[in-house]
């Protein structure tokens, strides 16, 4: 499964789906793993994290071994549009807690530093 997700082939995906039908949910049962959606949103494999959701939605919530959720390794390999596209199927991954409870929008907040090294939550309180 790795290397077909890392891949991002479908077709094969389907194929290994058809050899065993509960290979997603054997996937699910394990709490802290590397999915096949945490693998494609590192590799910014669009369409093949986007089946994966359709398939299995739970993956986008799950954490991996290191406390990341796929939006966290969409947003820390820069892959901006992979993050908006799995937030349009679900706009609540934004506030999935992964390693030490930060959220996707924590972590965008503490790497989105302007020219005077102020954050962009700092920028918005000074204007309130």
């Amino acid at each position: 499964m790795e290397q077909v997700a890392e891949g991002g082939d479908i077709t094969a995906l389907h194929q290994l789906i058809e050899e065993d039908v509960n290979l997603l949910d054997h996937i699910d049962q394990v709490q802290c793993v590397q999915t096949p959606l945490h693998i494609a949103a590192s590799a910014w494999h669009i369409q093949f994290a986007i089946e994966v959701m359709g398939l299995k939605l739970s993956f986008a919530r799950k954490l991996n071994p290191d406390g990341f959720n796929p939006i966290h390794l969409a947003l820390k390999n820069g892959h901006i549009e992979l993050v908006r596209q799995l937030l349009e199927i679900d706009r609540d991954l934004a506030h999935v807690k992964g390693k030490e409870c930060i959220t996707p929008l924590h972590y965008v907040v503490e790497t989105d530093v302007i020219v005077r090294d102020e954050m962009a939550l700092h920028i918005a309180l000074k204007r309130e």
